[in-house]
């Protein structure tokens, strides 16, 4: 990882996905959550605190740690036990099938290099009816937006450090064979048109 990668991205992450508005968020997508849970893509743990009393243990897993004295501190003060797991360049998630009763993206799915793989190991990960929650920003509905977003793509792949803001989000989850039953679609206010189309929802397996 490279200076920008380690230690400035994930302070404009913190900056920008840190706040009120987002925590609602959080809280909304992540109320049905419970029992064992994995969660792809930690980064600094942002989404600890709205984690409901369902939840009984959570599996934070990620590529890499951002910011480990910040996310030991956030996994202290976790109201459940908290595991970290490493992603190795497998791909292939380190559990056995069956092993979930919720799988947790949430600003994730937009910088998996291989996001169709990374879905299908959710999948097999999660118990039969287990839960896949979701909130991610991705393609607008609106078509030129849209053209905006894949002409400016490639310009955030480099900023956003592998980030993708064209990616249909409902699309590629359907794809992975997850059945879609609830999906919430807006526009995050004040927030440029291209990065603030929004999909927060759950499927099942």
């Amino acid at each position: 990882m490279g200076l920008y990668s380690k230690y400035i991205f994930p302070r404009i992450l913190e900056w920008s996905l840190g706040n009120r508005m987002f925590d609602r968020h959080r809280r909304s997508a992540l109320g049905e959550a419970r029992g064992q849970v994995l969660e792809i893509g930690f980064g600094t743990g942002l989404n600890l605190p709205h984690y409901p009393e369902a939840v009984m243990r959570l599996v934070a897993l990620d590529s890499h740690t951002m910011l480990a004295g910040l996310v030991s501190a956030r996994i202290a003060r976790a109201r459940m036990p908290v595991e970290q797991a490493q992603l190795d360049a497998s791909l292939r998630l380190p559990f056995d099938d069956d092993s979930f009763d919720t799988v947790v993206s949430t600003f994730t799915l937009c910088s998996i290099g291989d996001v169709a793989a990374a879905l299908s190991e959710a999948r097999r990960v999660l118990k039969p009816g287990g839960r896949f929650i979701f909130l991610e920003h991705g393609r607008s509905e609106d078509a030129r937006t849209a053209r905006l977003q894949d002409l400016f793509n490639p310009v955030q792949k480099i900023i956003g450090c592998g980030c993708n803001m064209n990616r249909p989000i409902d699309r590629v989850v359907k794809e992975s064979g997850l059945i879609i039953d609830r999906l919430d679609r807006f526009l995050l206010p004040h927030a440029p048109r291209v990065l603030g189309a929004m999909y927060r929802g759950a499927a099942f397996k």
